[in-house]
């Protein structure tokens, strides 16, 4: 008596072109940049006259936390502090307005309470005499059920201009020791 092995051959190949029929191509666009990317990044990114990353790390740390920031981590070798403050952002006429609204409709609804403000910042060396510090702000809140509510990209220029500003003035104390 002989055995004979199943045929599996034709199952495992219309199984195979199943699962690669399947298989989705990734769009042609799914890597663009919007047009706004360009403009961000330059914002968020200055270049200064100096070869001494940790100096330059330094006095973005202390700028930081002369705004407020804590750092939560930094990593000198690798030239990246991340860092964060918070605040309460009740706002009593948000919170009236959801209670009444919650009464009409007969259910909870939220309001915000708190956010966090997250600044990372990372160093590139261009060259040997210039260094690169890209900085990106990112706002995060909270409402009363610990549900996130917003979470976006910071991108006012202002708040740009301002921290490159006190990093220039840091540097330029720094470097005459002043």
């Amino acid at each position: 008596m002989s055995l004979k092995a199943p045929a599996s051959g034709p199952i495992m190949a219309v199984l195979l072109f199943s699962l690669v029929a399947c298989v989705h191509k990734v769009p042609p666009d799914a890597m663009a940049l919007s047009p706004e990317s360009l403009r961000n990044r330059q914002q968020q990114t200055r270049i200064f006259e100096t070869d001494d990353e940790k100096k330059l790390l330094t006095a973005s740390a202390a700028v930081l936390q002369d705004l407020g920031y804590t750092i939560e981590e930094s990593e000198i070798s690798c030239g990246v502090i991340v860092s964060s403050r918070e605040r309460d952002v009740t706002n009593p006429g948000q919170v009236v307005g959801s209670i009444v609204l919650g009464i009409c409709l007969g259910a909870p609804v939220p309001w915000d309470k708190r956010q966090r403000v997250e600044a990372s910042l990372a160093t590139n060396p261009v060259d040997g005499q210039r260094i690169a510090v890209r900085i990106t702000f990112q706002h995060v809140v909270w409402n009363n059920q610990n549900q996130v509510s917003k979470l976006e990209q910071i991108n006012d220029p202002q708040i740009y201009q301002e921290f490159f500003a006190k990093l220039s003035k840091s540097i330029f104390l720094t470097a005459h020791e002043i």
